[in-house]
């Protein structure tokens, strides 16, 4: 046993494995593992009003799967673990996954942290710090016990601060961390009772952004930048400084002289830490996330079930880290549409509609409250909840553009035919081109086709109102098979089938109305790219496939603009 743990020792001081390396020699040495999609805190900015349908108890890793993937990592290099949900506390087994990570510190794993919300933590704390715990971060938004339950929908305020003081009097030596999302208007006033917890506590507290995800109602006008924040603490506090950073650290630190502990920022917002990021993740339905602000994931899950041995998982983590963005989308333009919502990273979700929340409005901070995203309702449905078309009579026409992509993707013969001369050598027309030209120019008919059911969406599409349509702009770019990695580095996007001849749509539509014109762009795509395939049936019937059909740019309107980070 001394001599395997030798060894071990020696294969983890060799550093990080290709595998963990990104295209611009980023070393990954941080795993996040989910091990919840469930939490006992219904935070608004973590998971939507309406809540979010679970992935079935199947599609969970189980706890050998996630000690599996563990040691696959950090056999690979990765020298921190944290274990995240959901809320982790209320995964049954977790304290076993922490002991059966201890054992690999032989490989090279140094801390083991948890990121949890304390609820119920103050029951199990000292197990999980004699099984292993090294590294505790607790989220607490408030120290006002009403403010609290307003904010989480829940009650437990009193439980959050027993287990912070377990934790900072923790007779074993544990690492305590306290994690705050600071939103402006309500708990922005807040941040210097935060900072006082520092002075008679070892205590780091870290400020965080309010950051975008589904089902949250992010705007940038919520959101306190970190520099807003020093300085009102500078002022308080005029001779704090700077304390240093951990390698790889996401909070920027400052000391006040006399304070035990110490309090920092996590800016993803408004000055990210790209550069310097070494975290992947694992979502707790077994996906890989190289970065928290990408809807891109690939299933080590599926993977692990169908037999895939730990080299072939090894090889598909590395293809999925080499495909890391050098940076995440500015605050505009980051993916809130096909990214999880934060309390699902975290595969695609469906969301359901879930029972009123009972909290009282009289407070002034519930009509805050309600602001920051707990009105939201489906806008095609009546106060009954039955179908009605959207009341736009009291809005003022603007202009709106959206612009919408698809794609069908066809065999060789079929791109041949529609990309070459009509004729063969001998000039006349060759009957494989005749069958696949017997409507006409696929192309030019496609194109035709998607501006006119462009015209006809309110007819297709039941609540959709009719526009006065200004400009429709289709074109359909044949492509050929991309190289598995392309320019842009996107062969990871879901369904993108680098290797197939394929045939791109693109649709922008602009009108003067009162509402968008997304459905108009949609319908565009989506009926060039069939007219498409009835026009090439006769040769590539059965090898066909539309996908990806998307809005990736929309202008104008009360939701302002977006566009997507392709």
């Amino acid at each position: 046993m001394e001599f395997q743990a030798k060894i071990a020792q020696i294969d983890a001081e060799k550093g990080v494995a290709p595998a963990l390396v990104d295209r611009f020699e980023r070393e990954h040495d941080y795993l996040r593992i989910s091990l919840t999609e469930r939490c006992n805190l219904r935070c608004f900015y973590c998971m939507p009003e309406e809540g979010v349908e679970l992935s079935p108890s199947g599609h969970i890793l189980t706890n050998d799967e996630v000690v599996r993937l563990a040691r696959l990592f950090v056999k690979s290099g990765v020298t921190k673990i944290r274990l995240t949900g959901g809320e982790p506390t209320i995964r049954k087994g977790i304290s076993d996954i922490i002991r059966e990570l201890n054992q690999l510190r032989p490989y090279g794993l140094r801390s083991i942290a948890l990121t949890s919300n304390g609820i119920v933590l103050h029951r199990q704390l000292e197990q999980f710090v004699q099984h292993g715990l090294t590294h505790l971060n607790i989220s607490l938004d408030t120290l006002d016990p009403l403010k609290f339950e307003l904010m989480t929908r829940r009650r437990g305020h009193a439980a959050v601060l027993r287990t912070l003081d377990l934790a900072l009097n923790s007779p074993s030596p544990l690492s305590v961390k306290l994690n705050a999302v600071i939103i402006k208007g309500l708990n922005d006033a807040e941040v210097l009772d935060f900072v006082a917890l520092t002075k008679d506590n070892d205590l780091s507290v870290r400020f965080i952004e309010f950051m975008p995800f589904a089902g949250n109602k992010w705007d940038k006008s919520k959101m306190v930048p970190s520099s807003e924040l020093l300085s009102r603490i500078s002022r308080q506090y005029p001779d704090l400084v700077r304390a240093p950073d951990e390698l790889n650290d996401t909070a920027r630190s400052w000391k006040i002289p006399g304070h035990k502990g110490s309090f920092g920022f996590i800016s993803s917002m408004s000055d990210h830490f790209c550069a310097s990021c070494n975290r992947l993740r694992i979502t707790a339905d077994g996906q890989i996330k190289v970065c928290l602000f990408d809807a891109k994931e690939v299933s080590l899950r599926d993977h692990m079930r169908n037999g895939a041995s730990d080299d072939d998982l090894l090889e598909t983590i590395g293809r999925a880290v080499f495909n890391k963005q050098e940076k995440h989308a500015g605050m505009e333009d980051i993916d809130v549409l096909t990214n999880r919502p934060m309390i699902l990273i975290g595969g695609s979700i469906t969301i359901h509609p879930r029972r009123h929340v009972r909290t009282s409005l009289r407070h002034p901070v519930a009509s805050q409250l309600r602001y920051y995203g707990t009105s939201a309702k489906l806008t095609h449905l009546d106060d009954k909840g039955r179908p009605s078309m959207v009341d736009v009579h009291s809005k003022k026409p603007s202009r709106r553009e959206a612009t919408a992509t698809g794609r069908i993707y066809i065999p060789p013969l079929a791109y041949h035919l529609i990309t070459t001369t009509r004729q063969d050598d001998n000039g006349t027309d060759h009957p494989d081109y005749a069958k696949a030209r017997s409507k006409g120019d696929a192309l030019t008919v496609a194109q035709l086709a998607a501006i006119m059911g462009c015209k006809k969406t309110p007819d297709l599409i039941p609540l959709c109102h009719p526009l006065p349509l200004s400009h429709i702009s289709v074109t359909l770019l044949p492509q050929p098979p991309e190289q598995a990695r392309n320019n842009d580095g996107d062969i990871s996007r879901p369904h993108r089938q680098p290797h197939r001849h394929s045939v791109l749509c693109t649709a922008t539509v602009s009108c003067e109305g009162k509402t968008g014109v997304e459905m108009e762009a949609l319908t565009a795509v989506s009926v060039g790219l069939l007219t498409v395939w009835d026009m090439l049936k006769a040769v590539a019937g059965k090898e066909m496939e539309i996908g990806e059909i998307i809005v990736t740019k929309k202008s104008g309107g009360k939701s302002g603009d977006f566009a997507r980070n392709l």
